[in-house]
């Protein structure tokens, strides 16, 4: 079977597994796996390298990505006016099924979700180089860029409901300590939980940009609520923080550094992570310190424990 047909597979399986949450009532679940397939999807849109998936079939992919992001929102979200169903939901199956093969009209009015540029490791390592030499060249300073409208928002999720004998963590991310803190533009931090094999235990989580820069440090002083009871988290799993930024010269966000927290680190109470240069390395193999400063990432986790 060809890498592509795989790929394919694999969205389709995902499909399923969403969809049979959803018909069984498991909407926290099915919320999580509409939102990781999509985000799959709308990578693979994004994507300047792969042959495999023409234009036309791109655009079907992004368009099935809002159907997803759709549905999720009208689960989450029981009185929204955009109520997208399951039965409309399915019909999709096939479509992604056959999506080398599909010719026909989508059958919903979508657009598909609005593109982010998404940089390859290697391609944003490059354009930092890029961007650190013009600096270097006296072309550094950010106040000479027009103000701009925050990147994002936030994506931040609520609380999952209690449930008996579970334990919900949420991490209040306070602080980063980084050199050029001053010189970082709408920085915000992407949060995720990742499995052994780095891949997305529930979906990534955007923080709003910081509140406020401090001489080395740049505040968030933002709650962030993981979305698995701490009990139900994969062995092996580690909570991601990834800190990004606006290059105005460049026109993209990219990602400056990275943290993590593993499992065996969750207790009440403040913590301070190491942070390791891009490109984010979620499989853990290949991890090179930042800087040798006492620069780090401050956090504060709060257990709430259902008894």
């Amino acid at each position: 079977m060809s890498d592509v047909n795989k790929t394919i597979q694999k969205w389709h399986a995902s499909f399923r597994k969403g969809t049979d949450f959803d018909s069984w009532g498991q909407l926290v679940e099915a919320i999580d796996e509409y939102q990781i397939l999509a985000r799959q999807l709308q990578k693979e849109v994004q994507s300047t390298h792969s042959s495999d998936f023409t234009e036309e079939q791109k655009k079907t992919l992004g368009k099935i990505a809002s159907c997803l992001e759709m549905r999720s929102g009208s689960l989450q979200c029981t009185q929204s006016k955009e109520d997208f169903k399951l039965e409309e939901l399915k019909k999709l199956e096939t479509i992604i099924q056959n999506i080398l093969t599909y010719n026909k009209a989508f059958p919903f009015d979508v657009q598909p979700v609005p593109l982010r540029r998404i940089l390859a490791p290697g391609e944003e390592e490059h354009l930092e180089l890029e961007e650190e030499e013009d600096a270097a060249a006296g072309a550094g300073s950010t106040e000479a860029f027009p103000p701009r409208a925050p990147a994002s928002q936030g994506t931040l999720l609520p609380r999952l409901p209690s449930e008996h004998g579970m334990t919900l963590l949420t991490l209040k991310i306070e602080k980063i300590g980084l050199k050029d803190a001053g010189q970082c533009i709408d920085p915000y931090m992407t949060v995720s939980l990742k499995d052994l094999n780095g891949l997305d235990v529930y979906p990534v989580q955007d923080t709003p940009v910081a509140s406020r820069k401090e001489d080395t440090y740049i505040h968030f002083s933002v709650d962030v609520d993981i979305q698995r009871h701490v009990e139900k988290i994969p062995k092996g799993a580690a909570i991601f923080f990834e800190f990004k930024h606006y290059k105005p010269k460049k026109g993209f966000t990219s990602t400056k550094c990275f943290a993590f927290m593993e499992m065996d680190e969750i207790k009440p109470g403040p913590i301070v992570i190491e942070l390791y240069k891009k490109p984010t390395d979620f499989k853990r193999k290949k991890l090179q310190l930042l800087t040798k400063k006492q620069l780090y990432l401050h956090l504060h986790q709060t257990l709430h424990k259902d008894s």
